[in-house]
């Protein structure tokens, strides 16, 4: 999922170069989310881990 977020916030990068703002900003959403899930996904199973949780 990480690697998503990554892609995604290459292509916005890219294309705010050359000049697709439009396509640009949606891009960039797309990885915000993303990487939120991520993010989310992440700690969570960190915690799970932390408190002892055998089953994920």
């Amino acid at each position: 999922m990480l690697k998503w977020a990554i892609i995604f916030a290459l292509i916005s990068l890219a294309t705010g170069a050359f000049g697709f703002s439009e396509f640009s900003s949606s891009a960039k959403g797309i990885a915000k989310f993303i990487f939120l899930v991520f993010l989310i996904l992440f700690v969570g199973v960190l915690i799970a881990a932390m408190i002892g949780v055998s089953n994920i």
